[in-house]
């Protein structure tokens, strides 16, 4: 058992000692502020102004959501299915029926004529193309062996001769160049190089270290003048900007949106406590308002439909549709009766003129055809056939 009594914080946690202790000293916590009065005043108003004006809205809400079902049940969805069998009827089934009597009977008329037709082209490419193109790649390499022997013989000596001339030219060529290239590069090193040497290491060199230097002091004296103007923007700025703003948010802004965020949690609180007690206000007006038609009207429609619209039916049934049902049956049993009467004595009549006029119709004369009757046919117990009675 755990005698030893462990303090508690105000939350209720149990708290241990050593760990208390060696945590150090605790770390202070800002008060919060919605503890205080400000909260307190603000909420029992806000939430009395919020629930007034959020009943009627939740009452009418309700009653668009009521509205909204007995609309979707007595009137969209049938209506919807009415659409979805009218956009079947016009877009869906018009192309299964060309789909399935019209595209597929002629897909296999164009396959069976394509099968008929594709039979006497691969026969011809069989029998007369293939021939005919092997002659022509025979007749092509025989041209080419020609063609190869002419190269082979003729073409490769002459061939062989211009290169050896154009050789010899151009060895010639090639030391008459090679003179010439040797009298320029000296003209060249002598008159153009060595000057431009002397002119680069003695008068452009020193000029541009000199243009280098300056351009670096120019550099660090306007890098000085900028530091420094930016140095005194910074504190200029800081000053009269940075300052006053850190002062104002932290004396009046922090302030007021503390107040601000204590009230809009007060009002979203308040607007969500309004909302579900006005849910609760709308369904028991709504139970009140249905019960109220229930006893009203429905009450009163089903005990006139009972006590007095179905007993004065069951009467108009017994007395008058019945017995009114009973005679239409009779006078029709009677009339059917008269008509096969007057149209039996009618046949009659006609065949009694037709044999005055035409006689009596021949009679078929019957034919031996050696078939057994039913009675004349073999039984189980006879030795004899139907055949071999006669």
């Amino acid at each position: 058992m755990d005698l030893e009594k462990h303090p508690r914080d105000r939350s209720g946690t149990r708290v241990d000692l050593h760990k208390r202790r060696d945590a150090g000293p605790p770390v202070p916590r800002e008060p919060e502020v919605s503890g205080g009065c400000l909260a307190v005043a603000i909420r029992i108003p806000v939430r009395i102004i919020v629930l007034v004006l959020v009943v009627p809205v939740r009452m009418l809400w309700d009653a668009l959501v009521v509205t909204g079902r007995f609309m979707n049940g007595a009137l969209l969805r049938p209506l919807g299915r009415a659409l979805l069998w009218l956009t079947r009827a016009v877009f869906v089934w018009p192309f299964v029926g060309l789909w399935r009597y019209v595209v597929v009977p002629v897909g296999k008329a164009l396959g069976w004529l394509g099968t008929v037709l594709v039979v006497p082209l691969v026969w011809l490419y069989r029998h007369v193309l293939t021939p005919v193109g092997h002659t022509i790649a025979w007749a092509a390499r025989g041209v080419g062996a020609a063609l190869g022997w002419v190269y082979a013989h003729l073409l490769t000596p002459l061939g062989h001769a211009v290169r050896w001339v154009l050789r010899g030219l151009g060895a010639g060529l090639a030391a008459l160049g090679i003179g010439v290239w040797t009298v320029v590069a000296w003209l060249v090193t002598y008159l153009v190089v060595v000057p431009a040497v002397w002119l680069y290491s003695w008068v452009l060199a020193p000029l541009g270290r000199a243009i280098v230097w300056c351009g670096k002091g120019l550099v660090r004296l306007v890098g000085m003048i900028v530091t420094g103007i930016g140095t005194a923007l910074f504190w200029i700025a800081r000053v009269l900007l940075v300052l006053p703003a850190l002062a104002l948010r932290r004396w009046i802004l922090t302030p007021v949106g503390r107040v601000l965020a204590v009230i809009g949690r007060e009002v979203g609180d308040a607007l969500g406590h309004a909302w579900r007690v006005a849910g609760h206000i709308s369904l028991a007006v709504g139970r009140f308002l249905g019960t109220l038609f229930r006893w009203i009207f429905v009450e009163p429609v089903r005990w006139t439909y009972r006590s007095v619209l179905a007993p004065v039916g069951r009467v108009v049934r017994d007395t008058v549709l019945r017995p009114a049902a009973e005679a239409a049956r009779s006078a029709g049993r009677v009339t059917r009766q008269a008509l096969a009467a007057a149209r039996a004595s009618v046949r009659q009549t006609r065949a009694d003129v037709r044999r005055m006029l035409f006689g009596e119709p021949r009679q078929p004369r019957p034919v031996d055809r050696r078939e057994p009757s039913g009675r004349e046919a073999r039984t189980l117990g006879s030795r004899t056939t139907a055949l071999t009675k006669d």
